[in-house]
C-alpha cells in the first residue's frame, strides 16, 4: 500500500504545486485569476489526497506486501490474485447501461436515466449472481 500511497500524494502535490502556477500565470496574463482550471486543479489534489491519505493509513496497520519492500523476490507474489471471470458479457452491459444513464444526464431527459439506473441496477445484480443461477452454478 506504500506505494500507491506515495503515487496518490505526489499526483495531489503536483496538482497543488501546478494550481500556485497556474494562478501566478493566469493573473500575469489576464490581469485576473482564472478560477475554473485553479478550482479544478485544486479539487482534483484535494481528491487525490483523500485517497494517498486512506492508503497510507492502511500500509502503517497491515504486513509489508512484497511491492512494498525493495528486498521481496519476484516469486513472493506468486499466487492466486482472485477470480475474474473469463467470459462474462455482464461488464459490457454494465458499461452500456452506464451511457445510456450518462446520455440522460447530458441531455437532462429524467425518464432515461430512470431506464438508465435500472438498467445499472439489473446488470450489476446478473453480473453477482452469475455464478450463483444457470449453468455455471456450482455442483453442491
Amino acid at each position: 500500500m506504500k506505494v500507491e500511497a506515495r503515487l496518490f500524494l505526489g499526483v495531489a502535490a503536483f496538482c497543488w504545486a501546478t494550481a500556485v502556477l497556474y494562478g501566478i500565470w493566469t493573473a500575469r496574463d489576464q490581469g485576473h485569476v482564472e478560477v475554473a482550471g485553479l478550482a479544478a486543479l485544486i479539487l482534483s489534489g484535494g481528491l487525490l489526497g483523500i485517497s494517498g491519505s486512506f492508503f497510507w493509513f492502511v500500509s502503517r496497520r497491515i504486513d509489508a506486501r512484497p511491492e512494498d519492500r525493495s528486498d521481496a523476490e519476484i516469486a513472493e507474489a506468486a499466487g492466486e490474485l482472485g477470480f475474474f471471470s473469463p467470459g462474462s458479457y455482464w461488464p459490457i452491459s454494465i458499461a452500456s447501461a452506464a451511457t445510456v444513464t450518462g446520455l440522460g444526464f447530458a441531455f437532462f431527459q429524467m425518464w432515461l436515466v430512470i431506464v438508465g439506473v435500472l438498467a445499472i441496477l439489473f446488470t450489476v445484480g446478473g453480473l453477482l449472481f452469475e455464478y450463483y443461477v444457470g449453468g455455471r452454478r456450482p455442483a453442491a
